[in-house]
């Protein structure tokens, strides 16, 4: 990536809508839009963020190419600290894309994945946890994830590790002059008073953040829940319930569902990916059998399975046998008609070993005890509504490695503190922390790091 360059990308999604955006971000970026925009306005002087009406023209032929609206910001006041330009067209891909290739053909380069946030982040504009921020937030499928991708992108996670680098770099300094000034050592070394810094200031709030990394990766990247049970208990039923809509077709004929059918609902915050799958059974056809397949694919990938049954008929023989290839998996056991009977269901009788797990009882017709499913899905994805408690930043998988690393470093610092040893030994713990902590605010991340994360990203943004 070269600073030098103009880069240039349609920053609206593809496909049709009532406007398009086309964004420019470099030094040259007011000269490319003077080459090609018209404005109406005869007294039109580009003052910096002020949108200008007029008509993107080919210098060339003069044709006109869209109706626009134009504006430029200055640098430093924009997303990337440079000169940025964005052309406001309508938003058909191909007024879009004749526009981009016009700015590339008069020396545009067409930016990379993640290019203009990757230059905010270079630009000193941002950290990295708020450039991954932006990912989360484009990304996001609840209420409760996009929340927490706003508190990281106002610099919530950069606060908390501030604070705990902050910390371990008063404690290097004391560790370095007692390394300079040797003779010294035992002065300068308050052995007790670093051990309670290390614990109350660095190891408590590390602790902290990883459980909020933990808890916190269920609601951003959410969790892959599906509906097994025999043929006709109520699967597609139960899935359209949940979805309020008529995802799956319903019929009274064994097997009407031959492919598994996927669709997100948000339960409580947390992501669920809702899967209906096949009715499991020996005597079906070639194309039945392929979404039998299917379904058992589906089945060792999920996170929860939701084993349902006709509780107007009771556990069946066939029940126990379908149990028997998913009872290694976390489960619900879903009794469904139970608009029909008021029959309990033992669900010892499916061969549970160890604690008898209760039956949640719903119609899936009627829309009874959904509500209750839903609470019963969350408590045992989540562990209960009490158990997400710490409010605040939310680490991702990567942030997530550098703190268990940073942790690490920082047992063996007390475990040397707590032994009273010598200060180039507690240095060495104290780099290696601080160098973690560093990697996840992007202080000393490596370049290779920097292309996995930005290329996430989508073009344009």
């Amino acid at each position: 990536m070269d600073s030098r360059d103009t880069i240039g990308a349609i920053s609206t999604p593809p496909g049709s809508g009532g406007i398009g955006i086309i964004r420019m971000s470099g030094p040259d970026a007011l000269a490319h839009l003077k080459a090609v925009f018209q404005p109406l306005s005869k007294t039109c002087s580009f003052e910096s963020h002020r949108l200008y009406y007029g008509r993107v023209v080919h210098p060339d032929d003069k044709k006109n190419l869209d109706e626009v609206l134009a504006v430029f910001m200055a640098a430093p006041k924009t997303y990337t600290r440079e000169d940025v330009v964005e052309i406001h067209c309508h938003g058909n891909f191909l007024v879009l894309q004749s526009i981009l290739e016009l700015l590339l053909n008069l020396g545009v380069r067409l930016a990379a994945p993640g290019e203009f946030t990757k230059l905010a982040y270079l630009n000193g504009r941002i950290d990295l946890t708020q450039a991954e921020a932006v990912i989360d937030i484009l990304s996001a499928r609840t209420r409760k994830g996009m929340d927490m991708a706003l508190d990281q992108l106002g610099g919530a996670l950069y606060k908390e590790v501030d604070a705990i680098r902050t910390s371990l770099v008063q404690m290097r300094a004391v560790v370095e002059v007692a390394i300079d000034f040797p003779d010294e050592d035992v002065e300068i070394v308050n052995y007790a008073s670093l051990l309670k810094q290390v614990r109350n200031e660095v190891l408590i709030p590390l602790e902290k953040l990883l459980r909020q990394a933990e808890a916190g990766k269920i609601f951003r990247d959410g969790i892959s829940v599906v509906i097994v049970g025999l043929p006709n208990v109520g699967k597609s039923s139960l899935l359209n319930t949940l979805l309020q809509e008529e995802r799956a077709l319903v019929t009274a004929i064994p097997g009407t569902t031959r492919d598994t059918i996927e669709e997100y609902l948000d339960i409580q915050g947390v992501p669920v990916r809702i899967v209906d799958t096949a009715g499991i059974r020996s005597e079906a056809d070639e194309v039945e059998k392929l979404g039998i397949e299917r379904a058992r694919k589906q089945i060792d990938q999920a996170d929860l399975v939701l084993f349902m049954v006709d509780g107007s008929r009771g556990i069946q023989a066939e029940d126990r046998q379908l149990f028997e290839t998913v009872n290694h998996k976390p489960l619900l056991v879903v009794s469904n008609k139970s608009d029909l009977t008021s029959t309990i269901i033992e669900t010892g009788d499916l061969g549970f070993q160890g604690d008898i797990h209760s039956c949640i009882y719903i119609s899936a017709k009627k829309q009874q005890g959904i509500e209750e499913l839903k609470d019963a899905i969350f408590t045992n994805v989540v562990g209960g509504k009490d158990q997400w408690q710490e409010e605040g930043c939310v680490p991702n998988i990567r942030h997530k490695a550098a703190l268990l690393n940073a942790k690490e470093s920082v047992v063996r610092l007390g475990e040397g503190l707590a032994m009273e040893a010598t200060s180039d030994l507690l240095a060495i713990d104290l780099q290696d922390s601080l160098e973690q902590l560093n990697d996840i605010v992007g202080i000393t991340t490596t370049e290779d790091v920097l292309d996995v994360i930005f290329e996430q990203f989508c073009l344009g943004k």
